[in-house]
């Protein structure tokens, strides 16, 4: 290793985090933005790694404990808050923190949406040509009831809301993290399972609609769907930023890409939780509800998605952050 070289390159990390840290002990925690509450605990990952390095190469003492100086003062900060700071930092996550980091890995969660979207495509087309199509991907126990008994199998959840919507819960979640950890394979697992749930829907789709049963099943899928999907998007681009650490770390070290994409992943998995959790209320207790009108279902899962898409939306300023990709 080019010790100059390293130095040259590493040292205006070592002053941002420097910077950030003296901004904390000046006016707490609350002074800096949620985009650079981000940042400081990247700094400290990437710092800790210098700090490591510097000492298997035994780049100087003096070096060496400067940057042990300043990864001991990022800790304090990082993993030693005062008591009664945790609420407020899950606040702040949850009010800016996750729409930011929403806003800032668009592309992934974008790819994520149109591999989903070209299965379902795909599904409907073959469908609606070959008969024996949805025979291949739909389960036959759901192709009996609606060819044969022309109804849908939502009923089943009526009498057994509690049950159902727990066991939803945990199967969303569960597809949610196969989606994310997917990325630790390049990525072609998440955009597998994306492409394949897209596949899956188009095909129950064009079988409800061939038997003219599409009113009352989109009716179901609006209300919970309309914050189900968007997480698993959100999961799919996780993924996938987990796979651009790995495949393209770009002027990072692989170990480092990993920590910086990995936060930002983490962050958008933090953030899908709540909302799986109140799609599996909805799909439970308030989607298959006979005594709701189709009407209103369509009107809630319509309102779900435009709150969803301003929350996403909200922003508190930008940073002037240097390592944070964007």
């Amino acid at each position: 290793m080019k010790i100059q070289l390293w130095i040259a390159r590493r040292e205006p990390y070592w002053q941002r985090l420097d910077f950030l840290l003296k901004k904390i002990e000046k006016k707490g925690i609350k002074s800096l933005k949620a985009s650079e509450i981000q940042e400081l605990s990247a700094l400290y990952r990437s710092v800790s790694a210098d700090l490591a390095r510097a000492k298997t190469f035994k780049v100087g003492t003096i070096l060496i404990e400067d940057l042990h100086k300043l990864t001991t003062r990022a800790y304090s900060q990082v993993y030693q808050a005062p008591r009664g700071q945790d609420w407020g930092g899950i606040w702040r996550f949850y009010r800016w923190g996750f729409p930011e980091t929403v806003q800032k890995t668009w592309p992934y969660t974008t790819i994520a949406t149109l591999t989903f979207i070209v299965g379902g495509l795909i599904a409907w087309w073959y469908a609606w040509s070959d008969p024996n199509f949805i025979a291949m991907v739909a389960p036959p126990e759901l192709i009996t009831k609606v060819r044969d008994d022309q109804e849908l199998w939502m009923g089943s959840i009526i009498g057994v809301e509690p049950l159902a919507s727990s066991g939803i819960m945990i199967n969303n979640m569960s597809v949610s993290f196969r989606v994310v950890s997917g990325g630790i394979v390049a990525g072609i697992l998440t955009l597998f399972i994306l492409f394949y749930n897209g596949l899956l829907i188009g095909t129950i789709a064009t079988l409800v609609g061939q038997n003219n049963l599409a009113y009352p099943f989109w009716a179901f899928v609006f209300p919970h769907g309309s914050l189900e999907l968007p997480a698993i998007f959100l999961s799919g681009g996780a993924g996938l930023l987990i796979a651009r650490a790995l495949l393209f770390p770009g002027q990072y070290k692989r170990a480092d890409a990993l920590k910086i994409y990995g936060l930002q992943a983490a962050q958008l998995v933090f953030g899908i939780v709540p909302l799986l959790f109140i799609a599996g209320i909805i799909e439970g207790f308030f989607s298959p509800n006979p005594s709701v009108p189709d009407p209103l279902k369509y009107v809630a899962g319509l309102l779900l998605f435009i709150l969803l898409i301003q929350y996403c939306s909200l922003s508190k300023g930008t940073s002037s952050s240097s390592i944070t990709p964007q």
